[in-house]
């Protein structure tokens, strides 16, 4: 019988383990870095009752969202998840950390911003 080697096993781990502390550092957002990506999302966003042309549907304020719930929302949108092609657009061009910066910017305004 021959000795089980657990090298393999332990670079595995050890890779999955660097990629979950990676994802960590990311999840730290700073909204100064945010503020300055959220430009362009005003332009819909930040429209009162604005409604988009097709499908037609009320665009939703972000200020003061949940930053768990915009992190989920914009990396759907980037993956393809979430089917809007203006969103899937604006997303696909942000990091991870663009996401979370612009999320903890987003989740500290007011619910009227």
């Amino acid at each position: 019988m021959k000795p089980v080697s657990f090298k393999p096993t332990f670079l595995i781990i050890a890779g999955f383990a660097l990629a979950f502390a990676d994802l960590a550092v990311a999840a730290k957002g700073d909204p100064v870095e945010g503020k300055k990506l959220v430009y362009t999302c005003t332009g819909c966003h930040g429209i009162p009752g604005y409604k988009n042309a097709y499908p037609n549907y009320h665009v939703p304020r972000l200020g003061g969202q949940s930053e768990q719930y915009l992190i989920n929302a914009l990396t759907e949108y980037k993956r393809g998840e979430r089917n809007h092609p203006t969103m899937h657009a604006q997303a696909e061009s942000f990091s991870a950390q663009d996401i979370a910066n612009i999320a903890s910017y987003l989740s500290s305004l007011g619910p009227n911003k």
